[in-house]
Order: structure tokens, then sequence, then C-alpha cells
């Protein structure tokens, strides 16, 4: 028999070495709040589908028509529709960084995270597992959801610059990365050559970067705001202009 001092101790070291299995209970079931097209909330938990990735609600791809549409948007409406306000059931145990729960997720006998990929509005999460990958192949055969047009994973979206890959159809827009990919600033005037960049804050201060200052290569001038270029310090200066500490 173990006595009731060692059994606490028992018990606590156990909860230690396994926090997690301490955790809240490994199934959940009830209505969801829809997030985006991968996080749901069902009583108060947050909860990450498991295995897959979908575009982030400010995420922009190109669809069919080679047009702009806030895909995020889209995959959450997706998700949206798979659920149609009826009971989710949810089961996992591993949480992430956030504290969401990693979870699959069912409609009656339906995987919602199975069924989100093999719709096209979210990718298999290979960094993580590639339970889905068969579900994504079939998307991107049929150009289903997101493979109708043009996308960046949504992994590479968090992170994107001018190098990010383009996914999509076999055809993906010539000025897909115009669109999707975030473009440098000019480092010139286009009429006059000059390389001072007049930028006006939101308050109202007017402050010039030159080349080689901390923010010059970010500041984007758009003249329709009153915004300018100059060709020397001298002329910012006559203008109204202070010269940028970064």
């Amino acid at each position: 028999m173990i006595h009731r001092p060692a059994l606490i101790l028992l018990i606590a070291t156990l909860l230690l070495a396994d926090p997690i299995a301490a955790a809240t209970a490994a199934t959940i079931t009830g209505t969801a709040r829809i997030s985006d097209g991968d996080t749901i909330t069902i009583k108060g938990t947050r909860i990450r589908l498991n295995g897959i990735d979908a575009p982030e609600t400010d995420q922009v791809c190109i669809n069919k028509a080679e047009k702009n549409y806030t895909c995020g948007i889209a995959a959450r409406d997706a998700l949206a529709r798979l659920v149609q306000g009826r009971s989710v059931t949810c089961t996992g145990n591993d949480i992430d960084r956030y504290g969401r729960r990693i979870m699959t997720c069912f409609v009656g006998e339906t995987d919602i995270n199975a069924a989100m990929v093999a719709g096209g509005w979210a990718l298999a999460f290979r960094r993580y597992s590639d339970i889905y990958v068969g579900e994504e192949k079939a998307a991107r055969t049929k150009q289903a959801g997101l493979w109708s047009g043009a996308f960046i994973a949504p992994w590479d979206w968090r992170h994107r610059g001018p190098q990010t890959e383009i996914l999509g159809t076999l055809s993906v827009p010539i000025d897909a990365q115009q669109h999707l990919l975030p473009q440098p600033a000019a480092s010139t005037s286009p009429v006059t050559g000059c390389q001072i960049k007049g930028n006006i804050s939101q308050d109202g201060t007017r402050i010039y970067h030159v080349p080689g200052q901390q923010d010059y290569d970010k500041t984007r001038i758009s003249e329709s705001k009153g915004e300018r270029w100059f060709c020397t310090e001298d002329e910012a200066h006559a203008a109204g202009w202070r010269r940028a500490r970064n």
C-alpha cells in the first residue's frame, strides 16, 4: 500500500514530468467560433487545427481571373460553411506556444481539418505533420480554392520578401510578384532623378531622408500628399524640411 504522503509525491512528480497530461480534457465538444481558416474557439478554449495552415486573415491572393482577393477571409468563410453552427468535437493534447490546443476536429464524421485542405483553403503543414499531404495533392490537381489562382504559402506570407515562392496553377500570372510581394521603394525620382526623399509624417512634420540613412529604403514618396523629392539638402531646408534623425 502506498501511504498518502508518498501518493501525493508520486502524483506531483507525474504532473511535473508531463504537464500537458495535467491540462484540460483531451476532447472538447460544442459550438465553434471561427477566428480564421485554421483557428476556432469552443467553450473558451482556443484551438489550432492540427496538421494544416490556412491563409492569414490579412492575406491577399490572385484568383483565376488574375484579380486580387482576400483569400484569408475566403478561407475563414470556407471553415464557417463547413461548421454551419453545428456541434464540433475536437481531440488532441498538444499545446502551441500561443497557448492554443492543437486538435483534430469533426462535424459528425467529417474531419474538418482534412476538408479545409481538400477544398483548397488550407495547406498540409508539413513542418509539423504530413497527415493531409494527400488531400493537398488532390486539391492542387483539381485547382480547388487557392489552387485556382496564385498564392503564397501561409508560413511564407508571414515572413514574405522579394524571393518568396509563389504557388498556384500551372500558369501563375507573370506579374504575380508585383501583386503579392512587397516592392522596394523607389530610390530616385522618376521625373528629376533626385534621390533625397521629402516625407511628411502623420503629425505634419516635414522630414527628408538621404541615401544611407536607416529609414531611407523603406520611405515611400506620395506626391499626392504633398511629399516630394529633393536634389540637395539645401533645397530641402529652403522648402521647410528638416533632416531625419535615422
